[in-house]
């Protein structure tokens, strides 16, 4: 099949992007790296009136590290963190997501807001940005405004974007030097998006612990944080309960599968 018809915008400034859109009365997609719209777009599942390309918007395609925070733009792709020679535990752990993601086409392709705008729940990023409490950055016609990555990413598929609004940037802490991290998936084999996704975040020295499970029928869930409800001892046990409580769609026969990846991340957790 191929794609019904549409108009073709590339606009050049954000306040153009948010005009273009507004107009279209939430009937227009964005066109990022394209590796999810365009197969969509071929099968019909996606039929929007117009495809805003926002392919000349440079401010959207860098990375910028401050001590607290990396912003980093909603065109960044998955390859150009994969080979970031950023030191330190948070680049280790974008490194190490990034460079699982697909194949290597993908990932010199496909963006980082792309995907989590995608909001598919076996993604990498939602997880991992869960787990590093990230946020996100929204341009719209009234300006812009930031969400926590747990408000934006609301179903499987479906963020919290009001009509003529996009991503724009994601906010990540910056994780102290001696933090621990632990990031694992299960797929069939290397390329396929995840079954099911474990990862643990544990910076002492900023009192942030954070353990996350994903790949589920719904968006990540927060299993344990640091700020209340962290069990004196985490086995599979309790993960498994914790599962069960903050992912009541995943089947009985499933939930100790997505406990023991999230167990794999915890105990492979890489520290400096």
């Amino acid at each position: 099949m191929k794609a019904s018809s549409f108009d073709f915008v590339r606009p050049s400034s954000i306040q153009e992007t948010t005009e273009i859109l507004a107009q279209h009365q939430g009937d227009a997609r964005v066109l990022a790296g394209g590796q999810s719209l365009g197969p969509m777009l071929n099968l019909r599942l996606a039929r929007p009136s117009a495809i805003v390309d926002i392919s000349a918007l440079n401010e959207l395609k860098a990375v910028d590290v401050s001590p607290s925070e990396i912003s980093i733009g909603a065109l960044v792709t998955h390859g150009m963190l994969e080979l970031s020679k950023e030191a330190g535990p948070t680049f280790d752990l974008l490194r190490k997501v990034a460079g699982g993601i697909a194949y290597r086409g993908i990932r010199n392709r496909g963006t980082m807001g792309g995907s989590v705008v995608h909001a598919d729940p076996a993604a990498d990023w939602p997880s991992c940005l869960l787990a590093l409490d990230a946020k996100v950055s929204i341009a719209g016609p009234s300006g812009t405004r930031q969400l926590p990555i747990g408000e934006f990413l609301i179903g499987s598929f479906t963020v919290a974007l009001e009509p003529g609004e996009f991503l724009t940037r994601l906010h990540i802490p910056v994780l102290s030097a001696a933090a621990r991290w632990g990031y694992y998936k299960h797929n069939r084999k290397v390329g396929e998006f995840a079954e099911a996704i474990g990862c643990f975040i544990d910076d002492e020295a900023r009192g942030v612990r954070r353990v996350v499970a994903g790949a589920l029928s719904s968006p990540p869930v927060l299993l344990f944080t640091s700020m209340g409800g962290w069990p004196q001892r985490i086995t599979i046990g309790e993960v498994s309960a914790a599962v069960r409580e903050a992912a009541p769609a995943v089947e009985d026969d499933h939930v100790h599968f997505h406990a023991a990846a999230v167990m794999r991340a915890i105990q492979g957790s890489a520290c400096p």
